[in-house]
């Protein structure tokens, strides 16, 4: 049984088909990449996972378990966490608080305990800034600690919402373009750390991503999207000399 898997999910908005019959598994451990042209129904894979919309016909599973029986608010808890195209973090708040709120999951201290600061919420607070400071030795973001996100460049915040994601111990990892915007030499430490969450975490790695650079340096299978639907599957080599998938990206007819 795979880790996950996606079974002739169907979504539409309207007469628009954004998701159309898509079948794939990943399996435990490995780094999987979705690729294809803007547009594709990458992105719109991820919401369906998360949970963010509902798929017109399908299935989908985690670990054996049906995803479509959880709502948003409930899939972080099996362990998966994702990372946005769009960086979504606080502002206002310093790099070690914004990966905190990735431990929300593992709080298990209530509110009357928390206001009394007892003990035991002293103790699950130890806990969670060792499992955060493991993280921030990880990703190299020590000079960042207390430094608050509205003041730090592109990179470092990308760095940080990776970090925030992994503070979270998940089995499944979504990373939703983590190349974009990053400078060559910011994109080779990514494609390192994406190495390293896989064999020194033990995490699976599900990516979106144009750069196919950092899709052959990292992925064991990839999968070519277009128009929601499946043009190609297979390792990196493979579906980029796939001429459906040349055809897409070119815009041109295959031969």
């Amino acid at each position: 049984m795979s880790l996950l898997e996606i079974t002739n999910a169907t979504l539409k908005f309207g007469g628009v088909v954004a998701v159309n019959d898509l079948s794939l598994s990943v399996e435990e451990g490995e780094v999987y990449a979705i690729v294809g042209p803007n547009g594709a129904g990458k992105s719109t894979v991820f919401n369906l996972i998360s949970r963010f919309y509902e798929p017109f016909s399908g299935q989908i599973t985690f670990d054996g378990q049906n995803l479509l029986d959880r709502r948003a608010d409930a899939v972080a808890d099996l362990g998966i966490a994702r990372t946005f195209q769009n960086i979504e973090l606080f502002d206002h708040a310093t790099v070690l608080q914004n990966l905190l709120v990735g431990r929300h999951r593992h709080r298990r201290t209530n509110m009357i305990e928390e206001m009394l600061f007892t003990p035991r919420v002293r103790r699950e607070e130890k806990k969670h800034r060792e499992a955060v400071e493991r993280v921030i030795d990880f990703l190299d973001l020590q000079p960042y600690r207390n430094k608050m996100i509205a003041g730090l460049p592109y990179g470092v915040r990308k760095v940080v919402e990776l970090g925030r994601a992994l503070s979270s111990d998940p089995r499944l990892l979504l990373l939703d373009e983590p190349a974009s915007g990053l400078s060559v030499e910011e994109t080779q430490d990514m494609r390192w750390w994406i190495d390293d969450i896989r064999k020194q975490m033990g995490i699976t790695v599900l990516m979106v991503e144009h750069d196919m650079g950092l899709v052959s340096g990292v992925s064991d299978r990839v999968l070519a999207l277009a128009d929601g639907a499946k043009l190609a599957e297979g390792t990196p080599a493979e579906v980029q000399s796939d001429p459906a998938v040349i055809a897409a990206y070119l815009g041109t007819g295959a031969a």
